[in-house]
């Protein structure tokens, strides 16, 4: 990987780069092909150019003058020719490069384990996928192949001139080194800064990110001043990252315009000396070698420019690569295939901690049969929700054992073991589309006949029947056309039309209206009938109905029966549970 220390130039990085463009072999070849042309080609016109003024315009040929005036007109057509083929197939690969990373780096941050964005700001996330991908392009479209079509015609004109005069192309060489320098010091401080800039806009896009999403907490908590406050810190950090670049530019230009008129009057000075003095040099020469040390400087000037394009590529390409690298996806090596699943689930002594430290889980054990709804409980912290994710491996256990049907869960297949278990977030996230898209999450095999006769089942088809468009209406983004309880039926119909053999349900039936709670209630019990079930109970009626009830304090299984049973026990956990959490519920209820 690349590093960020001043290094001007990462050549593994750079290889790596370069790989994606074996698919694309002409194209790059072609380009390169032109960039050849293109250098030659740009000798042709100053050397032309002598001869129109030696044969032409001085001794007043008029036919010799029009013959050199055609060949340099051939010669530009044919450089316009060249480089549309060059700008406009080298942008093209570029696309098609950039293409082929960000499906890349998509595909592996949806695999990567939720611990990764527990830690991971989806601002920068967003920041890699988009941006950073886009600047990478500049590497072949405004870097890469300008750099070497440049140097080449740098190299063809430096030959070129020795070959026509080499006292004069000595003057030019004098100066040269003074402008490699500085490029070579721009390049390096260019790196940093541009390091610099990709950070600030990382940062700036997290924090935008954030608090767009939540707006509601800002202006609810009266936190528009704080938030101001703090998003000029971040802006003028990223003005002052941008001005670092502006400021390098505005030092190195005008020094290469500096040293491009010395070189001029150089030339004229001691050309002008020859021509008067004797005929070692002619006019002609003199207005080509002018040309030709604009040549051989502007492309000089214009790879610095075009090294700033291919730094910031590089620098982009070093950050998306980062995340491209991450080993952040659980282990999937299960060879198992999932079939005729039964859904009884084993946790055997399972412990997991977020954090080394921190034990979350501490040796539970438990077993739920086929069909049973088990209902788990305990105060905020417990490890309620902590059992859940592990079950379907969002995250993947320090010790113990999780089985399925008499098998580690680790053994099946992860694709294969996530699409037997369905999942009802208390938190639903719905995407902007449409109800049915929200609820097939565009699987082609679920038809809309099938969603809505689901939906009929678990009777939530006259809800969405009452929607503008029904099934085809657009929820917008995260669903906010929606109201709570709303989302929350969109994703019991969701979990139902996938027909899972395994049901988790992190029942939300609080702060949403009766109609919806009442529309949730049938179909949790639709959903859990003669299916194995996993229920974070938030509600009386959840826990009356459970097979078998894990109250859980602290991290371990501290009670476990129905809730009669469980009621016996005065002086116990759930006892006291029941009475400062669900006696409300049950008065109400009854």
């Amino acid at each position: 990987m690349a590093n960020t220390t001043g290094k001007a130039f990462d050549m593994g990085l750079f290889k790596r780069i370069l790989a994606y463009t074996n698919p694309y072999t002409r194209t790059f070849y072609f380009v390169a092909f032109s960039a050849i042309m293109l250098s030659g080609l740009g000798v042709m016109r100053p050397y032309f150019l002598r001869w129109a003024i030696d044969n032409g315009i001085v001794p007043k040929d008029m036919d010799e003058l029009f013959f050199y005036l055609m060949l340099m007109l051939i010669t530009l057509i044919a450089e316009v020719v060249f480089q549309f083929g060059f700008i406009y197939f080298a942008n093209w690969l570029g696309q098609e490069v950039i293409r082929d990373i960000r499906v890349q780096l998509f595909q592996r941050i949806t695999n990567f384990k939720k611990q990764y964005f527990d830690t991971s700001a989806v601002g920068k996330l967003v920041t890699r996928a988009v941006s950073d991908i886009e600047t990478i392009a500049s590497i072949f479209s405004q870097g890469l192949f300008m750099i070497v079509s440049d140097l080449l015609k740098m190299i063809v004109v430096l030959g070129f001139m020795f070959y026509q005069s080499w006292q004069l192309t000595l003057l030019v060489l004098l100066v040269l080194p003074f402008i490699l320098y500085a490029t070579r010091v721009f390049q390096q401080k260019m790196k940093l800064a541009f390091e610099d800039v990709r950070n600030q806009v990382s940062n700036l896009n997290s924090f935008v990110q954030e608090r767009l999403t939540g707006m509601k907490i800002v202006q609810i908590f009266n936190r528009h001043q704080t938030e101001y406050e703090e998003f000029e810190s971040i802006n003028k950090k990223h003005r002052q990252a941008w001005i670092k670049t502006v400021w390098y530019n505005a030092i190195f230009f005008p020094i290469a315009e500096m040293a491009t008129s010395i070189t001029i009057g150089l030339i004229v000075w001691f050309g002008g000396l020859r021509v008067v003095e004797s005929d070692a040099l002619s006019l002609g020469i003199i207005v080509m070698f002018i040309d030709l040390s604009q040549l051989l400087f502007r492309p000089l000037r214009q790879i610095a420019d075009k090294f700033n394009s291919l730094q910031m590529g590089m620098v982009a390409a070093n950050r998306v690569f980062k995340i491209i690298d991450t080993d952040a996806f659980i282990d999937d090596k299960g060879k198992e295939p999932i079939k005729n699943l039964r859904g009884k689930i084993d946790f055997r002594d399972v412990r997991f901690s977020y954090k080394s430290d921190e034990e979350v889980l501490k040796g539970i054990s438990f077993s739920i049969e086929p069909g049973q709804t088990v209902a788990v409980v305990g105060a905020t912290g417990a490890g309620k929700s902590t059992v859940i994710n592990l079950l379907n491996r969002m995250y993947d256990i320090d010790s113990g054992s999780i089985e399925i049907d008499g098998k580690p869960i680790r053994s099946y297949k992860l694709n294969d073991l996530r699409r037997s278990i369905a999942v009802v977030l208390q938190d639903v996230f719905l995407f902007a589309s449409s109800i049915h898209e929200n609820i097939t999450l565009q699987k082609s095999e679920i038809s809309k006949e099938e969603v809505e006769r689901a939906a009929k089942e678990i009777g939530v088809d006259e809800f969405i029947q009452t929607l503008p468009g029904g099934y085809d209406y657009n929820v917008k983004e995260r669903g906010t056309m929606l109201s709570s309880g709303q989302r929350q039926i969109i994703s019991f119909l969701r979990a139902y039309v996938n027909n899972p053999n395994i049901l988790i349900l992190d029942e939300a039936t609080s702060s949403i209206d009766s109609y919806s709670e009442q529309l949730i209630q049938n179909a949790t019990e639709k959903l859990t009938r003669d299916r194995t079930s996993l229920v974070i109970a938030h509600r009386l009626a959840t826990i009356r109905n459970a097979d078998m009830i894990l109250v859980m304090d602290q991290g371990e299984i501290v009670e476990r029966g129905t809730h009669d049973d469980l009621l016996k026990n005065t002086e116990g956990y759930y006892k006291k549970l029941y009475e400062a959490q669900f006696k409300k519920d049950a008065a109400v209820e009854t």
